[in-house]
């Protein structure tokens, strides 16, 4: 998303260098990641850390973010939601198709025209992109762990924990109906912690989902 405000900080150069470690150990050329979380806890941060560190060790990554692919523009979204209940927030409001799309077309090292939302202008930009030469796709949001991905990472923190964080991106309105949303989207993306492979602990710390597995 262009416009968006990353709050880099130590915790997430170290959680970020545990996920490439952990990249590191897939024997495969085209690998996706997924990291998820709820709205704050720094998914855009990691990823961007690891694409960085990636980068430095000749792996070029693109980070694919599941706020580009809503079906609604952002402008539109909240009187849409209202009209369509509070119930409609969640995995329907994303175009998976379209992610699946993109993600194929990495997996083939094929070109694709991927959106992009300009957050100052509330346009939907197009970004022409090359997979050929890139190694790792990350995808980030909320719910990127609904994707098929060689490597999930879920970071547990809930909307409670990262109120500041919030406040301080700036990205949402700050009011009563903004905090059901988040209720909400607290419901479904817990539901999908299951499916991760680790978790970021909220001291920023990178374990196994299932120790035992």
């Amino acid at each position: 998303m262009l416009g968006d405000v990353l709050l880099i900080a130590e915790k997430h150069e170290r959680a970020g260098a545990q996920i490439v470690a952990r990249i590191g150990d897939i024997e495969s050329d085209k690998v996706v990641v997924a990291i998820g979380g709820e709205s704050g806890s720094g998914k855009s941060e990691l990823a961007h850390v690891a694409a960085r560190a990636l980068k430095d060790r000749g792996r070029l990554t693109k980070i694919l973010h599941i706020d580009n692919y809503y079906k609604v523009r952002p402008q539109d979204r909240e009187s849409w939601r209202k009209e369509n209940g509070i119930e409609s927030v969640g995995l329907g409001e994303i175009d998976w198709e379209l992610l699946d799309e993109h993600l194929d077309a990495f997996r083939d090292g094929a070109k694709a025209v991927l959106p992009c939302i300009d957050l100052l202008t509330d346009q939907i930009d197009e970004l022409h992109t090359d997979f050929d030469t890139i190694s790792v796709v990350i995808v980030d949001g909320l719910y990127p762990l609904h994707v098929d991905a060689d490597l999930r990472v879920f970071i547990d923190l809930t909307y409670h924990d990262t109120k500041k964080a919030q406040l301080l991106r700036g990205k949402e309105p700050d009011n009563e109906y903004r905090l059901s949303v988040l209720k909400r989207e607290h419901e479904v993306v817990q539901g999908l912690r299951p499916l991760a492979n680790y978790l970021v602990t909220p001291e920023f710390n990178l374990v196994k989902a299932n120790p035992a597995a």
